[in-house]
């Protein structure tokens, strides 16, 4: 085959085999909408990225991926899944984009050459002489956690996938639904055939059966009980993982808006939803099948009492149906005060240092008893009216088993009808029909109760996503230029526009001050620039790109952000500096410690690097804190760097000590520095001076308080001290 036919064949300027395979990857997940990032591909230095390190690339972007070894005809089958990639034996790949199953032929394509984009017809036989078979299957999540919205839909999808495992539980359900009918048969020979004839031998047959019945009745409901676990497990785990990918590409602003506790509180009703689909109805579903099997049998032993069961069932659903609105209203009721008590509890938590320093236990301690009360009456009054369909239900059910029984009794004595062994065995079927028939009219009750659990957790997992595609989006090259032209924004619920035809322009490695009177729109710029909020007017771009087109994880992997309030994470310093990032060492960590002035306080802890930060960092002063942050955000090198109110917690010495650092912190990137003391700003290439959501001037320290009234006025108002002393000094000379 020529290089012209051959699309697994490279020419003269083509890519190497490795990075080819490395291509092929890079092509199919563009295909589903996917940009990987070069460098969250890990393998060792100098060596070709081995399969797995493709496979785990091609995760690390939310793709589903996996290898394996397919014969042609599994290879064919694949032709409406969209591309493969084939690993070739001489160590390249190729893409294989269709198959035709009628010619059995597929069509291969060179991700290293662009322009054959239908790629070349190969047979089985040319094929085999390249490939060994194995592949390279990469697809989309079949449920995208941005997409779905939290219904019975949803969850009905995720059991549905177990699909092996729930028809393993439904074999094992028929069969057991079987086995029962076998000891009230077993115990109608005995009654019709055994007693009245002394058949010993007989006997001994029926009682035989009945003990290899119980061993395997026995087996078959162990094996299912373990089966329905493992089905409730892996549901579980894939609700859970779906549920917190939506909780945390909810905007800022949704946290911002809400209470923690009522979030928190609100989501773990998803575990009521998962219980029930899992636990209830797979449980009534499974009754379903019993009822199959029995019905028949009771209807050939006494149609009459079987329809007297059957109606009692339809008598019991239909009762509950009555109470259905009065107990969503309860159920409601109950859940809200629930929200208010989990709220007060978070936050009685979260500010307990408040609470002890201003003496404020016993005001919470009655806050919540008050709360605790309401959440008492409403749970007691859903309890009363739920309580209602739950008696009459066992009332009917009863009447299904026991009454039926009498029913037939009475009808064998004035009627004549039936025989004893008769009577028992439908005695026996009826009551394990009974139960399921019951089961299935509360599981009205239920659902309703599930229902509104689902109404209560969607309000958060339903809220609208941050990004609706975060796949998607340009990922450009960043160098680090800022430029905002005539950029209107207000945030939702007030009148007043927090930036007013707000324009400048930061150069690529220009460090930049942004100062201004509380309210002026420093913190909103910087919310801005990393894509917090979308609703803005005029333009926002960064290397002349506007921002809303470029990938919003990609865009703020390009910074590196540290706040007035910093949030560190339980685990060691160098688990927080490196922050989960890939590829990232403790020389990494040292490094990023040294520029940030944190390396001195870290060395003298007794466990240096590794010493654990506790959760809410009890252990370290909020100047530790603050370098440490820093040290985070230098890490990963970022283009560009936003410091708000950095160094507005630390003590003079530790301000001093990043100051003395800055120039090296921002060599090679833009920076941005959001600060209420402008003695700091003062070397800075250039300050923007806001006041009212407008910028009223742009330039260095010298020049704007020659020229901008606004930062001569908050120059002033700061360094008066410094002014004052010299003058104070002849004044105390005198009065000694």
């Amino acid at each position: 085959m020529t290089q012209t036919d051959n699309p697994t064949q490279h020419g003269p300027g083509a890519a190497g085999p490795h990075a080819v395979r490395v291509m092929a990857v890079s092509a199919v997940a563009q295909y589903h909408g996917v940009n990987l990032k070069p460098e969250m591909l890990h393998h060792a230095e100098g060596v070709a990225p081995a399969p797995r390190d493709l496979l785990a690339w091609a995760r690390s972007g939310g793709l589903l991926a996996k290898s394996a070894r397919l014969s042609w005809r599994r290879l064919l089958k694949l032709s409406d899944t969209g591309p493969a990639v084939l690993l070739l034996a001489d160590g390249g790949a190729a893409l294989m984009v269709r198959a035709d199953r009628v010619r059995n032929i597929v069509w291969l394509r060179d991700p290293s050459i662009a322009r054959e984009q239908d790629g070349v017809p190969v047979d089985e036989l040319r094929l085999r002489q390249v490939w060994s078979g194995e592949a390279l299957l990469i697809q989309p999540h079949l449920t995208n956690p941005r997409d779905f919205r939290l219904g019975f839909g949803l969850i009905f999808h995720l059991v549905k996938d177990e699909g092996r495992l729930i028809r393993d539980v439904f074999i094992a359900s028929l069969v057991l639904s079987f086995l029962a009918l076998l000891p009230a048969l077993a115990v109608m020979v005995v009654l019709g055939k055994v007693m009245i004839y002394r058949n010993v031998a007989t006997l001994n047959m029926v009682i035989a059966m009945i003990v290899v019945m119980t061993i395997w009745e026995t087996l078959l409901n162990y094996a299912r009980r373990r089966l329905i676990n493992a089905v409730g497990v892996r549901v579980d785990v894939r609700l859970n993982s779906l549920v917190f990918a939506r909780v945390i590409g909810l905007p800022l602003d949704f946290f911002e808006r809400r209470q923690t506790g009522a979030i928190l509180q609100q989501v773990g009703e998803i575990q009521k939803v998962r219980d029930f689909l899992t636990g209830k109805m797979l449980a009534t579903m499974l009754d379903l099948v019993t009822v199959a099997v029995m019905l028949p049998v009771l209807f050939y032993l006494d149609a009459t009492l079987t329809w007297m069961i059957i109606a009692l069932a339809g008598l019991c659903g239909t009762m509950i149906l009555i109470f259905l609105n009065p107990v969503r209203r309860a159920y409601g009721a109950w859940m809200a005060a629930e929200i208010r008590r989990s709220t007060v509890m978070l936050e009685t938590v979260h500010g307990i240092r408040t609470v002890k320093s201003l003496a404020l236990e016993r005001q919470q301690r009655e806050l919540f008893d008050k709360v605790t009360a309401e959440v008492t009456v409403a749970k007691e009054r859903m309890g009363n009216i739920s309580n209602w369909p739950d008696t009459l239900a066992t009332i009917l059910e009863a009447l299904m088993s026991r009454g039926v029984i009498m029913a037939g009794a009475l009808m064998a004595l004035v009627e004549g009808r039936g025989n004893m062994g008769v009577l028992f065995a439908f005695m026996m079927l009826g009551g394990r029909l009974a139960r399921p028939l019951a089961n299935m009219a509360r599981l009205i009750e239920d659902l309703e109760e599930v229902r509104g659990a689902i109404g209560i957790a969607a309000d958060v997992v339903d809220s609208r996503q941050e990004v609706a595609a975060p796949n998607l989006g340009a990922r450009p090259e960043i160098r680090g230029a800022i430029r905002f032209d005539s950029v209107d924004f207000g945030y939702p619920g007030t009148r007043a526009l927090a930036l007013q035809n707000t324009s400048f322009f930061i150069p690529v490695g220009c460090s930049t001050g942004l100062v201004g009177r509380s309210g002026s729109g420093k913190s909103t710029i910087a919310r801005l620039l990393q894509g917090f909020a979308s609703g803005y007017e005029g333009a926002i771009e960064i290397d002349g790109h506007e921002i809303r087109g470029v990938n919003l994880e990609y865009l703020r992997g390009q910074f590196g952000v540290v706040l007035q309030d910093n949030f560190l994470f339980r685990g060691s310093i160098t688990d927080n500096i490196i922050a989960g990032r890939p590829g990232l060492t403790l020389a990494d960590a040292l490094h990023a410690a040294r520029l940030a002035g944190a390396e001195e306080f870290v060395e003298r802890m007794p466990e240096g690097f590794e010493t654990v930060v506790e959760e809410g960092s009890p252990n370290l002063s909020g100047g530790q804190r603050q370098r440490l942050a820093i040290a985070r955000a230098l890490i990963h090198d970022p283009r560009i760097l936003i410091l708000d109110e950095a160094t507005s917690a630390l003590d003079p010495e530790s301000e001093a000590l990043v100051n003395a650092n800055i120039a090296r912190i921002a060599q090679g990137r833009t920076m941005l520095v959001v600060s209420h003391r402008l003695s700091s700003l003062t070397e800075m290439d250039q300050i923007i001076v806001l006041d009212r959501g407008r910028v009223m001037d742009v330039g260095p320290h010298r020049d704007l308080v020659d020229r901008c009234p606004v930062y001569r006025q908050l120059w002033l108002q700061q360094t008066r001290h410094m002014e004052s002393q010299p003058a104070a000094a002849p004044v105390l000379a005198q009065g000694r």
